[in-house]
């Protein structure tokens, strides 16, 4: 014969196996229903209640407050299962019957809450404790006789095609609810509930899950269990959990043995231990990505779930509509989803070779240079194809003379972790900067392999895109210039006739005051004409007609003086009106400053002054137009503000900022922008100085003029 300590061990190893049983079904239901097959809610939801009960009943034993109002909660959920099996095929309206008993046997059920609190009111009264433990027991009778009746019903009144869906669940409920009512009917006989029978209750427990187990796999069309790499992790989890509770199970057992005292003081220590270690690991997210990372690494051949990374990698790629992002910016997403970074860059080849800011996703406080990296690190990567680690760079480790090419900025920026290069057809399309993700770790083998190939991919859509967006700018600038063609022509057999008309006035006109205003004005309309001729040539021909010493600084004070004779909104000023002699055509500079005033005035609200100033810089002159208006964001500036037919003004065509910065390179200068959203824009025109032009035109006078000096 037993003694009481084994029977209470083995109602302890019980329960804690049922728990374990029900929740690895948990695990493999829910991963059921995520796969988009048929799982009853009810049922997990049972499964959960009981595995709470289980551990609880393991833990602290049956008769706790707490474990008998789990007990209670769970039997509530058993009951939802039945009607839910009824359900299924709609014999829950039907048997009008159904409802009205399963009312009745929770009402039951829930009168328990009473009967608890009674027992803890009167807990020291033994009369009114046993006559209080006597009418919960009856109760139970009830509960049981009734469910088992309504599992009866179930199974024998269900049609043949269902039938075999619920025999094996019946058959469960109909093995829990039938010991339950042995035990509860010798509890009501003996007064007391028997130590061997709440064991070998946990013994049923397990049987019943079972039987749960194999009806859940017998109804669903796949018996094999093969749990994604997220509920594999959720196992782990509660394998830990499982081992941690049997820790506390044996060390429990352990303290009983001592007795006393030191039984009490060792329980209360090492639960104060175990307390303080769980507060202060459980909440950390770097525990967590420990875990996940540990659990890629061993407990799987491949560190990937590759599926659900190109599911992923298609679904942000693939993203539109109004809110999506630009696809720079979800390039970006694209790659940090896969090491779990939280944040990125993308950088692109500028006009000169080096590397400049395209996008950035989730990293607004970074500080990108206007030369992000110079153009030997493009061509580096673009012969290489080497992913960059970071990490390794700052710890001085040098595989193929990258760290020399890394910029400053770049290394001291400790949130950048890796580069990874987009190359389509060996050129270099795109550099992503990761950020840190939450658990930094080494980069291997695998992660490169992968990051090289969805690189090259994401290279091919940034060149299909470009390719479109070319294709569409030619498209749109050959109907331009058809438009064009047709208009020179027909301004230009104007100007022939009316300069036929102004020769012929000039010979056979009688009146000599009417033919001298006659001259006047047929003269002015030709001029304008040939010069509106002139001025739509440039547009093919991409120059200007003569460039000579101009001086900006009176070029500025013109525009100036006309925008203040027109009286606008806005007024424009001259802050800066430094002598400032350069190479230019004065009538294509004051073009290009008109138009940049103007887009100044459109940009600001009425009265926010536009300002002009003129500058030296070396061997350059800079005129710079300044705004306090609305701004303009990093990617519109590098991807809209030069493309051509693109116009956010109502009926613009769209190439007024295009043929600004085309006739500043005709003649020899360049454009720069800067701007920010909220703060204002300001554009610098940057042209060579007459020195310069005469010392590149002619280097030997200016070399023999030195040696005379």
């Amino acid at each position: 014969m037993q003694s009481p300590l084994g029977w209470t061990g083995l109602s302890q190893w019980s329960y804690l196996v049922a728990a374990f049983a029900a929740m690895l079904l948990i695990v493999w239901l829910a991963d059921r229903q995520r796969r988009g097959k048929e799982s009853s809610r009810a049922l997990i939801g049972a499964l959960t209640l009981t595995t709470a009960w289980t551990l609880l009943s393991s833990s602290f034993g049956p008769d706790v407050a707490l474990t008998q109002v789990f007990e209670l909660m769970r039997n509530l959920c058993w009951l939802a299962v039945v009607y839910s099996l009824f359900a299924r095929d709609n014999r829950h309206t039907s048997v009008v019957q159904v409802r009205p008993v399963l009312a009745v046997l929770a009402m039951v059920e829930l009168f328990q809450i009473v009967l608890l609190v009674l027992a803890i009111r009167f807990s020291a009264i033994l009369p009114a404790a046993a006559m209080i433990f006597q009418l919960s027991v009856m109760f139970r009778l009830l509960l049981t006789t009734g469910a088992l009746v309504l599992v009866h019903n179930l199974y024998v009144g269900a049609i043949s095609g269902q039938r075999d869906a619920v025999r094996w669940t019946a058959l469960a409920l109909a093995l829990m609810w039938g010991y339950d009512l042995n035990f509860y009917t010798i509890a009501y006989l003996g007064q007391t509930i028997p130590l061997e029978m709440v064991a070998l209750r946990g013994l049923v427990q397990i049987g019943a899950i079972l039987l749960v187990s194999i009806g859940a796999m017998r109804g669903g069309s796949v018996l094999r269990f093969s749990p994604s790499r997220s509920v594999a992790f959720q196992s782990l989890s509660l394998l830990v959990i499982g081992g941690y509770l049997i820790l506390m199970v044996a060390a429990a057992q352990s303290v009983a043995w001592l007795g006393g005292n030191v039984s009490q003081l060792a329980q209360l220590g090492f639960a104060f231990a175990t307390t303080v270690v769980i507060l202060a690991l459980v909440p950390s997210g770097r525990l967590r990505g420990w875990l996940t990372v540990m659990l890629a690494k061993h407990f799987f051949q491949h560190r990937y779930d590759y599926r659900a990374e190109w599911l992923r990698f298609t679904r942000t790629i693939g993203r539109g509509g109004q809110g999506a992002l630009p696809l720079h910016a979800r390039v970006v997403q694209a790659l940090a989803d896969i090491t779990d970074s939280a944040s990125g860059l993308m950088l692109i080849p500028g006009e000169g070779g080096d590397l400049v800011l395209a996008a950035r996703w989730q990293w607004p406080t970074i500080d990108v240079p206007a030369e992000a990296m110079p153009q030997d690190a493009a061509r580096f990567f673009e012969r290489r194809g080497f992913i960059v680690d970071l990490d390794e760079v700052r710890a001085g480790i040098d595989h193929e003379g990258e760290a020399a090419l890394m910029p400053q900025w770049l290394v001291e920026e400790h949130g950048a972790w890796a580069l990874v290069p987009l190359l389509h057809f060996d050129r270099l399309v795109g550099l992503v900067v990761l950020g840190r993700p939450p658990l930094a770790r080494k980069l291997d083998w695998e992660d490169f392999d992968l990051l090289r190939v969805v690189g090259q991919q994401l290279a091919s859509y940034i060149a299909e895109h470009n390719g479109q967006s070319a294709l569409l700018e030619a498209s749109r600038f050959d109907e331009f210039n058809r438009r064009m063609a047709f208009v020179m022509h027909d301004i230009k057999n104007l100007a022939s006739q009316l300069a036929l008309l102004a020769r012929n006035a000039e010979r056979h006109a009688d009146n000599p005051a009417f033919r001298k205003d006659m001259l006047v004005t047929l003269t002015n309309s030709a001029d304008k004409l040939n010069a509106l001729l002139a001025r739509l040539s440039r547009y093919g021909a991409g120059g200007v007609q003569r460039l000579e010493a101009v001086d900006a600084s009176e070029v500025i004070e013109a525009v100036a003086a006309r925008y203040r004779g027109a009286g606008g909104e806005c007024p424009v000023y001259v802050t800066q009106s430094q002598p400032c002699l350069v190479t230019a055509s004065r009538e294509t500079l004051e073009q290009v400053l008109a138009h940049l005033v103007q887009n100044a005035i459109d940009a600001s609200q009425p009265g926010m002054a536009v300002l002009l100033q003129t500058r030296l810089d070396g061997l350059s002159g800079v005129i710079e137009v300044s705004d306090t208006g609305s701004g303009m964001s990093a990617d519109f500036v590098r991807n809209r503000l030069f493309t051509p037919f693109v116009s956010t003004k109502a009926g613009g065509f769209g190439i007024g900022a295009f043929e600004a910065r085309e006739l500043v390179r005709a003649m020899n200068g360049r454009l720069e922008v800067e701007s920010r959203e909220g703060l204002g824009s300001r554009f610098a025109v940057r042209l060579p100085l007459v020195v310069a032009t005469e010392l590149e035109t002619h280097p030997d006078n200016t070399s023999d003029d030195k040696k005379v000096a």
